[in-house]
């Protein structure tokens, strides 16, 4: 039925425009005409859709594009009709589809859509879960308000929370943990000796938890999309109480956006800021923690008294191994829209990257392949990365100028002929010298890239 109804359309589109098109009592067009058509093309009438394409083309000025780009995900109309309007707008000549248009969007800022925009998209949204409503406040959509573009906000394809948080989290011991595999990726974290494990089996399903973890309140913030689980302290200087986070349902170039359930302000996951919302104006910014990915025997081996996220979560899911997100991990291909620079690497290749000491840079996890020890730096301060490609496992720790090599045994590590411990809170050497950890994280490309770019280096040894 809606095929024909939209073959039915496609063909009156077809016909020349001879039917009168509505202007204002001047005569001519407005944006506000425009931002009326842009609307009556979520009408299931084919008349109205039929004037309100035909209103579109004679207005064909650059505020509407995001409003028809937006449409080309919701609208009824054919997607034919939009596109050529489309065409004709921007002068462009490639047919795209509305993940190519965002792609041309983010490449296009510039473009500033009509007054109505906001409300058009605001008021889908609402329409698909009412919950949204806390985030789409008109005051805090105002384009000098936000610290992103709301045009590039896109819709997850699930409702406020309906991938839940973890917040009451069951821990057990290591050997109660019979349900984990040797080869299950886990996310390691030790802060003030307090080792926890969490498998990727159980939080690709959950994509955040709310924790103390040795007396810091943290929330990892794991973005399947990008490949990301980013460890943050949430206790903020001011704020009274530590920020407790949860999953919007919507994405910023394929990058979740996460909220906070004390100001529902959208803040961005790989950034660790707010950007839409009550403290987006704030200059707030999340303190990143390490956080490994490690295999379970890997990481039960470094970390012999650790406990582990218990299967019983308090919710219903398939936490078998390999079952969240397994088609998108195994393609190459991106199931949102976002700009990747393509040219050094493919943009689902994953690297390792720190952002610290004001400067930023990647390191190719394909360069720890077999195992390797390397000396680098990040913003001029000296750095070691200890890495394995098969586990996605990499950790960094300052090294003050020495030059450090593997060990004879694992865990270890020599400089000058010294054996160094790897821990994962810091190294440990001779005469009580230590070496702090420093914050990384594992992510696909196209985030990295996406994110910081032309600020970030890309190790290329």
């Amino acid at each position: 039925m809606a095929t024909d109804r939209r073959a039915l359309l496609a063909g009156l589109l077809a016909s020349p425009l001879a039917s009168s098109v509505p202007v204002s009592a001047q005569g001519v067009l407005t944006e506000a005409d425009a931002d009326r058509a842009l609307n009556d093309l979520l009408i299931l009438d084919l008349n109205i859709v039929v004037d309100a394409i035909k209103t579109l083309d004679a207005y064909r000025q650059p505020p509407v594009v995001p409003g028809l780009i937006f449409l080309l995900r919701f609208s009824p109309a054919p997607n034919a009709s939009l596109l050529g309007l489309l065409l004709g707008i921007t002068g462009d000549t490639e047919q795209r589809g509305w993940f190519e248009w965002m792609i041309w969007q983010e490449r296009h800022p510039e473009i500033v859509p009509t007054a109505g925009y906001v409300a058009l998209k605001s008021g889908v949204f609402r329409r698909i879960d009412p919950n949204f409503d806390v985030f789409l406040k008109p005051e805090y959509l105002r384009r000098d308000r936000t610290r992103i573009r709301f045009e590039e906000v896109t819709w997850g394809g699930v409702r406020k929370d309906a991938i839940p948080a973890l917040d009451n989290l069951e821990m057990i011991a290591a050997g109660e943990a019979v349900y984990l595999r040797d080869e299950d990726p886990v996310f390691g974290v030790s802060i003030n000796g307090d080792a926890r494990a969490y498998p990727l089996r159980i939080m690709g399903w959950h994509e955040m938890f709310n924790q103390v973890i040795g007396g810091v309140p943290v929330t990892l913030a794991y973005c399947t999309l990008c490949g990301a689980g980013i460890l943050f302290e949430t206790d903020i200087a001011g704020r009274g109480r530590p920020f407790v986070f949860g999953s919007s349902g919507f994405l910023y170039r394929s990058n979740k956006l996460m909220f906070d359930r004390q100001t529902h302000t959208l803040w961005s996951q790989f950034t660790g800021r707010p950007v839409i919302g009550e403290l987006a104006g704030s200059e707030i910014a999340l303190r990143q923690r390490a956080v490994t990915i490690a295999s379970w025997s890997e990481w039960r081996r470094a970390n012999p008294a650790t406990r582990v996220l218990s299967l019983e979560t308090g919710h219903t899911r398939d936490y078998g191994s390999g079952v969240a997100y397994r088609d998108y991990i195994t393609s190459p291909d991106l199931m949102f829209p976002a700009e990747v620079d393509q040219s050094r690497l493919k943009q689902k290749d994953r690297v390792f990257g720190i952002r610290s000491f004001g400067a930023a840079k990647a390191w190719p996890l394909a360069v720890f392949d077999g195992g390797r020890v390397i000396n680098d730096s990040v913003g001029g301060l000296d750095v070691v990365l200890i890495g394995n490609t098969q586990g996605q496992t990499v950790r960094a720790f300052q090294r003050d100028g020495r030059v450090y090599e593997m060990g004879d045994e694992p865990g270890t590590l020599i400089s000058d002929g010294a054996i160094w411990q790897i821990g994962e809170e810091n190294l440990s050497g001779p005469g009580g010298e230590s070496a702090p950890r420093v914050a990384g994280h594992v992510a696909y490309w196209f985030a990295w890239d996406s994110f910081l770019g032309a600020r970030s280096e890309l190790y290329e040894g």
